[in-house]
């Protein structure tokens, strides 16, 4: 990304995301994810002392490339307030890139909690079963953070940089889903052309990459 680029979206900060976590510079304890999509690119701080495991899986997503060329495919608008709510990306149904669910990190023993700007994992209605989806938050959503024996969602960082690319992308035309997601799945789903760490050294696991393969026959 050129170092121009970089910079407006480094200033480009929410007064909070200012005092939670410098985005000008790395910061023991987390690693920023820069993720360009084809409507602008928001930049997220993983917590890497506070959701050890969550944060991990996702880097390790964002390493092996499993993230470049997926959409985010939902937008789900409050009732009470359209402009709050939460969208949600990455591999949706598509196994090919998918790596085994990990362990949940509830917010109770996190520590982390489902503010705006929170990055947390989507998964099926069972404990244990994220894996490379994940949604981000715009307004609190205390609805989602632990307590008694909900266990919650893993909410692992935020978005330190470029709000206003997911605002817009909370706000595109919707229909269709079932069920909790009823008319919530996004009409033309937003391309995540590549998503990139900026922090750190890439760590790629040894997984085999088979979306690859359908990549490169499209290619010739």
């Amino acid at each position: 990304m050129p170092l121009f680029r970089l910079l407006l979206l480094l200033f480009s900060l929410t007064p909070s995301a200012v005092l939670a976590l410098p985005a000008n510079k790395p910061t023991p304890g987390y690693t920023r994810v820069a993720v360009e999509t084809s409507v602008g690119t928001m930049v997220i701080a993983v917590d890497l002392k506070r959701a050890p495991r969550t944060s991990a899986n996702f880097l390790t997503y964002v390493d092996d490339g499993r993230f470049d060329g997926v959409t985010f495919y939902r937008a789900a608008r409050r009732k009470s307030n359209p402009k709050l709510g939460l969208i949600q990306g990455g591999i949706d149904t598509d196994l090919r890139r998918s790596l085994p669910p990990i362990r949940h990190e509830p917010t109770s023993q996190t520590g982390l909690r489902h503010l705006d700007a929170t990055v947390s994992m989507a998964r099926p209605n069972r404990p244990n079963s994220a894996a490379g989806n994940f949604f981000i938050t715009v307004g609190a959503t205390p609805n989602m953070d632990a307590r008694g024996t909900y266990i919650g969602y893993a909410a692992f960082g935020h978005v330190v940089a470029g709000m206003d690319v997911v605002k817009k992308i909370l706000a595109v035309p919707t229909c269709c889903g079932s069920g909790p997601m009823r008319g919530q799945m996004i009409v033309k789903p937003i391309r995540i052309l590549r998503a990139r760490r900026l922090d750190g050294r890439p760590t790629p696991s040894r997984a085999p990459k088979p979306w690859l393969l359908g990549l490169k026959r499209t290619a010739k």
